[in-house]
């Protein structure tokens, strides 16, 4: 696959590998809100990179993903990754 790994694909992978916390609003402007306040812990982080990753067959680094605070954050990586 060669497109870009989109906000939209980061929410969704999000939602299915951890949830969604009722109180937070994934469809705002989240790209710079840490993962800790849309509820998400590091395992959340590490599951939905490691779902990234099987779907775009990219290899991301464990210590890396867990760097990564924000979603734009993780994007980046993932998308680097390609």
């Amino acid at each position: 696959m060669t497109d870009e790994i989109t906000l939209a694909v980061l929410k969704r992978t999000l939602r299915e590998g951890a949830g969604a916390d009722e109180a937070v609003d994934l469809d705002g402007d989240v790209l710079d809100v840490e993962f800790a306040e849309l509820g998400y812990d590091s395992l959340a982080v590490l599951e939905t990179a490691g779902r990234l990753s099987r779907e775009y067959g990219i290899a991301m680094d464990d210590d890396a993903t867990t760097a990564a605070k924000t979603p734009r954050q993780l994007l980046e990586l993932a998308n680097s990754s390609r």
